[in-house]
């Protein structure tokens, strides 16, 4: 039975007495205690820094050659926070209700509401580090909207937010690596996990400069590897972005929880070609400003700006009033999906739909005229004022957008198509982000807590931020505190020798098969049975063919993948096979579990279940639960579930109109 350990008591006050009665961990035995962290994004970055502050011993790992290049710095919009500076009705409830709506009733209420109090204690850290959050005129901090709320309580730093906040992170850990409180391991991958008497105890890494194979000791372990969007091929994840960490401690016995819940953005530039190998975000703060469209007329292929305004159907605004262009990410996305199979698409692909600043740029330049006591102003002026006010907003996106298609978004509309962005699965995690093994947390984006099945915009650099600076450094000493005790157990340990012996059999085994198929190549064909088949949209039918076909493409990888170069030395093909192998793997996973759970809820959507106007169609009879799996055997999995209990929200159809 899985025990989420959710404390007693209101809803409201749960973290508050959990902090007031969990153990704790003296200075003086802090120092004797060691703890491991795996990735340095913002979750890894913050509970390194915030760890070594406390005073453990701390050993940091990342694979990029420095933790700033972790793929935390590619978020563009904002940081959601419950600070209500806008005076529009905002608060730690109004969060906390969004956070559960937006995710379709799949989330853990108790989480959730910890994540929403602890919100506002992020950007006043952040602030503090330096992190230079946008402004408005008299200094105080600015705020945008992102979709699935009515209010404006996303902080940005223009379109680069996630670089400004690792930098305050990965400022906050150098200065304890400078202390001493904290080793840095760049370029070094975490292959397995290493447990003792059924406790994480360390970890066997490789060191992706010299080949080389290490054992590290920990009193405890935590995982901040970050999603695994990737196991689609094509995705807005940086390429090196990975299942690998994660799907170590799944086989060794930690749950995967909700595996199928994927996000797909709907603000992507669209495909242009199979010689792609990465997508490329536009952020949802556009849609702020940003009208989405179609022609209203099927195939049409007249220039954007050739279209009058009466023959485009602007159809979010059209079908969802009451939030229209900021509707949730699974809502706009398959709106937009939906357009473009009947025919509307737009672009040389068809698959892809207007995001046009044209209003906007006319509404800000008036805007701008009146500020400056400007009477008679002709429409170029007012144009070109607009355009002056959209560049200080979202200046960096449009030149990112410029570079990639060659167009100019302040002239014609940019055009943008859904990708897979976020994974709201990942271990399974109880309320102290303890997975199943004792000693092994997850933090992050690579656990399945707080989002449900749906993600709202700007909360994944929240919860980072909430779990390493304001919720681990709690939880983790409840359970240190009964390991106190316990010596740094050597490395020679047997299940270290054990370990890297599995290890090492596993890479010689990957190179000695010199076949004659590439890695990439087997990548690509996995992305494309994922996307198709556990994509946008999902059929019975489609999955159980899918899980054959992975199947299929998993023996053939096993017997004619060609890697080149040795096993001693940098060798990126080599580190890419393992991630690649464990991305097939993972990938029969979220189609078994896409396949058992027979509704529609947030980004996963089974077309046998939608509502009459094309929506999703939960069955919370059946599914109110976390689907939590048990490695088992190859191609088995065992499901436990753990119910989800609603005390303060009442679970309803969602409507956004």
């Amino acid at each position: 039975m899985l025990d989420a350990k959710i404390p007693a008591g209101n809803l409201e006050k749960k973290w508050d007495d959990y902090k007031s009665h969990v153990k704790l961990v003296n200075p003086a035995n802090k120092r004797k205690l060691e703890i491991i962290i795996v990735g340095t994004g913002l979750a890894g970055a913050s509970a390194a820094a915030a760890l070594g502050e406390l005073g453990y011993k701390v050993k940091a790992f990342c694979f990029q050659d420095s933790p700033r290049r972790a793929h935390s710095i590619a978020a563009q919009g904002g940081i959601n926070a419950a600070k209500n500076y806008q005076n529009d009705g905002d608060s730690v409830f109004r969060l906390f209700y969004d956070t559960i709506k937006g995710g379709d009733y799949r989330s853990r209420e108790a989480n959730v509401h910890r994540l929403a109090e602890v919100s506002a204690n992020i950007i006043d850290q952040c602030v503090a580090q330096g992190v230079p959050f946008a402004r408005e005129y008299g200094g105080l901090l600015s705020n945008r909207s992102f979709g699935g709320t009515q209010v404006q309580r996303t902080f940005y730093a223009a379109g680069q937010t996630g670089q400004q906040l690792l930098i305050g992170a990965y400022q906050a850990l150098e200065r304890q690596v400078a202390l001493g409180n904290v080793d840095m391991y760049t370029r070094h991958e975490m292959l397995e996990l290493v447990t003792i008497d059924g406790k994480a105890r360390g970890i066997i890494t490789r060191n992706l400069v010299s080949g080389e194979l290490e054992r590290h000791f920990g009193h405890a372990v935590l995982l901040c590897s970050g999603g695994y969007g990737n196991v689609f091929y094509l995705s807005t994840n940086a390429m090196g972005s990975n299942t690998t960490a994660i799907w170590k401690a799944h086989k060794k016995g930690a749950y995967f929880g909700n595996p199928c819940y994927t996000q797909i953005h709907p603000t992507c530039i669209p495909v242009t070609g199979d010689h792609q190998s990465k997508l490329t975000l536009m952020s949802e703060s556009l849609r702020n400003d940003g009208r989405i469209w179609v022609p209203k007329k099927q195939g049409d292929t007249r220039k954007s700006i050739d279209i009058p305004e009466e023959e485009r159907d602007y159809y979010l605004e059209r079908r969802y009033p009451a939030y229209g262009n900021l509707v949730p990410r699974d809502v706009a996305s398959r709106a937009a999906k939906e357009r473009c199979d009947a025919g509307y698409g737009v672009g040389t692909s068809r698959q892809a739909v207007f995001l046009d600043f044209a209003a906007a740029i006319q509404r800000y330049g008036k805007i701008e005229a009146g500020k400056r006591g400007l009477g008679d102003v002709d429409a170029a002026t007012i144009t070109l004022m607009g355009k002056e006010v959209v560049k200080e907003k979202y200046g960096n996106l449009f030149d990112m957008y410029e570079k990639i298609t060659g167009e100019n978004p302040y002239e014609v509309p940019m055009r943008i198509y859904p990708a897979v962005h976020y994974t709201m699965g990942g271990l399974w995690v109880d309320y102290e982000l303890m997975t199943t093994i004792p000693g092994l947390y997850a933090l992050g984006e690579c656990n399945f807590s707080d989002h449900g099945a749906n993600r709202l915009g700007a909360s994944a650099l929240m919860q980072g931020l909430a779990d390493g600076y304001f919720v681990i450094p709690y939880t983790i000493g409840n359970y240190l505190a009964d390991e106190i005790r316990v010596n740094a157990i050597p490395t020679s340990h047997p299940a270290f020798e054990e370990a890297e012996a599995k290890v090492k059999a596993r890479i010689e085994e990957l190179m000695n098969i010199k076949g004659s198929q590439t890695v990439e190549s087997m990548h690509k064909r996995l992305g494309k049975i994922m996307w198709d088949k556990c994509g946008m949209a999902r059929n019975a039918q489609g999955l159980q063919e899918a899980i054959q076909e992975i199947r299929q493409l998993k023996a053939e990888f096993w017997s004619d993948v060609k890697i080149p170069g040795t096993i001693n030395e940098f060798n990126p093909e080599l580190d890419k096979a393992g991630r690649v192998a464990d991305f097939i793997e993972l990938g029969e996973l979220m189609c078994i579990d896409a396949l058992e759970r027979s509704e529609s809820c947030g980004g996963h959507f089974r077309e046998e279940h939608q509502t009459e106007e094309g929506e999703a169609l939960r069955h919370d009879a059946e599914f109110m639960f976390v689907s939590a799996w048990e490695y088992q055997a190859q191609h088995q999995w065992k499901l436990h579930k753990e119910p989800l209990l609603y005390d303060v929200v009442k679970p309803t159809q969602r409507s956004y109109k």
